[in-house]
């Protein structure tokens, strides 16, 4: 039975209160010195743990107007303050920004912020076994149609659709607004969006653009490969030790070694030119420059 409209609106709202209440609860549960401070690296990260991220998810109505999740690591950073800053409105813009990156998390915490790292394999993976049903509407952007069945029959998943862009797609008119007029036709409740990024990010942005989708979508990367088999992820003792890359960069280092070799360590003089940006913009204005040095 169809909901009406003013119902589904009311649920929506009710479902958007609950994860503004649930991320002033979270902050508040911080210590006073990091209540609220998710700002990381111009980053707005949500201070909720995965537990409430996956709550939240349950309990937004399946026909609510469409939303997305971004999920950014140290590439993500790297790329979009050094090579991409036309990419800040597809962050900007998403319903839900985790950190994916325990190195994140460990700089940050250098700064008195707390971030909960939340690797966007560990929430599909839950999403999937504790939150999707089987009769829940699916649609996966990106994988080979083996790497989708194999989900698909893993899950129990009788509601998915799946479409394989083109490589390079984000860059063609075309194929760009072919992969957005799936993900809105699809009407699903869940759309994991699996071509890396940032083209998952940028199809995030245009489908949430177009006015005419509903549901969740993910920005997952390679989720699904691991959940497939078709990668391995690192022992779980390398990934608390925040050494999941060195894992990664040892399984294919021709492909990734300038990933993790070149562009990885950029984050360190980033992260060095923010905290001092940070510093200054607390730097008490109407002490002299001389007072101010002396007054730390």
């Amino acid at each position: 039975m169809a909901t009406s409209a003013p119902v589904a609106e009311g649920l929506v709202r009710r479902a958007d209160r609950q994860l503004a209440a649930a991320t002033r609860s979270a902050a508040a549960s911080a210590s006073s010195k990091n209540a609220g401070g998710t700002d990381f690296l111009d980053m707005d990260f949500s201070p909720l743990a995965k537990s409430q991220v996956l709550k939240i998810l349950a309990e937004r109505p399946a026909g609510a107007p469409f939303a997305y999740v971004v999920t950014p690591n140290v590439d993500h950073i790297v790329r979009i303050q050094r090579l991409r800053s036309d990419l800040w409105p597809m962050y900007r813009s998403a319903w839900l920004n985790l950190c994916d990156s325990r190195i994140l998390a460990l700089l940050a915490s250098w700064t008195g912020r707390s971030l909960l790292p939340i690797p966007g394999s560990d929430l599909t993976a839950d999403l999937l076994q504790q939150v999707v049903r089987p009769d829940d509407r699916i649609a996966v952007v990106g994988g080979d149609p083996v790497m989708i069945e194999s989900v698909r029959q893993n899950y129990g998943l009788r509601n998915l659709v799946h479409h394989n862009p083109p490589m390079g797609f984000a860059s063609d008119p075309l194929a760009l607004e072919q992969a957005a007029r799936f993900a809105i036709d699809a009407h699903a409740r869940y759309t994991f969006l699996a071509v890396g990024s940032p083209q998952q990010e940028i199809l995030a942005y245009r489908i949430a653009r177009s006015g005419e989708a509903t549901g969740i979508a993910l920005c997952i990367g390679a989720s699904l490969q691991f959940l497939s088999g078709d990668q391995q992820r690192a022992p779980r003792w390398l990934q608390q030790l925040a050494l999941e890359w060195l894992f990664r960069l040892l399984s294919n280092p021709q492909r990734l070694w300038r990933r993790y070799l070149v562009d990885g360590p950029l984050i360190l003089p980033i992260f060095n030119a923010w905290r001092e940006k940070s510093d200054r913009r607390r730097e008490p204005r109407h002490l002299c420059p001389y007072h101010a040095r002396y007054k730390r």
